[in-house]
């Protein structure tokens, strides 16, 4: 596929900000025309009628999903770039097969993320959600504290790359046990013991899931993982939804197996099951945990440059995939 000889077309499917400014900025200086969908993320076949209509060489894109038929209907289309981590939301086969690029921004938020678990970790050890609800409710009761004394807890961490490794590094600040598992360990993780995922489930009083979602996580925590934990524990999902089956973590909840679960995502979003929100366990944030003023100005920055750098006939930073005909350009 030969690169663009013209100004290109970038289409940004969807943004969760207020506007596109960032965005526009990289893509108009660099000669190129940024055409901006819906804010909010459209249906499959929006994007795909988008994609039919603006023929674009780039697509940006947030959480809309961008299906192999949108891939599929513009032969000229270079790159689509994720703004965030996770490639669920497109079909990323497709585009490999195509000659298309597929990127991420793999590190933007990595403190953000890590800060967001660790927080988590603290309003569950220190009561801070179910207390705020109290005392605004006119309950004034210290005497019913139970609370933790973080240090004499083990932290079980799935998932042990950029994101899972800021986050043990936090709680072991706090003298946390620090108990990781990953399909491919790090050779030297000081301070961390790594293991399988059934003995970090049975040993950790706290769970935390830095993974990306694939076929293979899907679910990856479910009843019979729930029952290997320790009673009393709590889980932390920071990462995606379609990790957890939110059915089974609702009756664990409610047998009193999992004192807390603590969500920033989840796979119903932006639905939130109604027997989830009745368990006095659950905390929940609506999928920020990447955001602050720093990181979503970084992601946008650098998702709009990874599409010049392609239209510009040049290696992305960050590929996610090794597209047909590629060859040797990264």
């Amino acid at each position: 596929m030969n690169p663009p000889s013209r100004p290109g077309t970038v289409l940004l499917t969807d943004h969760a900000w207020p506007d596109d400014s960032v965005e526009r900025s990289v893509i108009e200086q660099a000669g190129h025309t940024l055409v901006t969908g819906p804010a909010e993320p459209a249906s499959a076949e929006v994007i795909e009628e988008l994609v039919a209509e603006h023929r674009p060489d780039a697509i940006l894109t947030c959480w809309a999903p961008v299906s192999a038929t949108a891939i599929g209907t513009v032969p000229d289309l270079r790159i689509v770039a994720r703004l965030g981590v996770g490639l669920d939301n497109i079909a990323v086969d497709t585009a490999t097969a195509r000659g298309v690029w597929v990127t991420n921004v793999p590190d933007y938020c990595v403190e953000e993320v890590s800060d967001h678990a660790v927080g988590m970790v603290l309003a569950w050890t220190r009561g801070l959600a179910v207390f705020d609800r109290e005392v605004r409710a006119g309950h004034w009761n210290p005497a019913s504290a139970r609370l933790r004394r973080l240090s004499t807890l083990t932290c079980g961490i799935v998932g042990f790359g950029r994101i899972g490794r800021a986050t043990a590094r936090k709680l072991g600040a706090f003298g946390s046990r620090i108990l990781a598992h990953d399909p491919y360990p790090p050779r030297d993780a000081p301070g961390v013991e790594m293991v399988g995922l059934e003995e970090l489930l049975r040993r950790s009083d706290v769970v935390i899931l830095h993974v990306p979602l694939t076929p293979g996580t899907h679910h990856i925590i479910g009843a019979e993982q729930l029952a290997w934990m320790r009673p009393g524990g709590l889980l932390v999902n920071v990462s995606r939804g379609g990790l957890v089956d939110t059915d089974a973590v609702t009756k664990a909840l409610e047998s009193g197996h999992l004192d807390g679960a603590a969500f920033d995502v989840l796979e119903s979003e932006p639905h939130v099951p109604a027997e989830l929100l009745d368990q006095p366990g659950a905390l929940l944030t609506p999928h920020v945990a990447f955001s602050s003023d720093a990181s979503v100005t970084e992601l946008r920055r650098r998702a709009a440059e990874e599409v010049v750098r392609v239209l510009a006939a040049e290696a992305p930073a960050h590929p996610c995939n090794h597209p047909a005909g590629s060859g040797d350009r990264r």
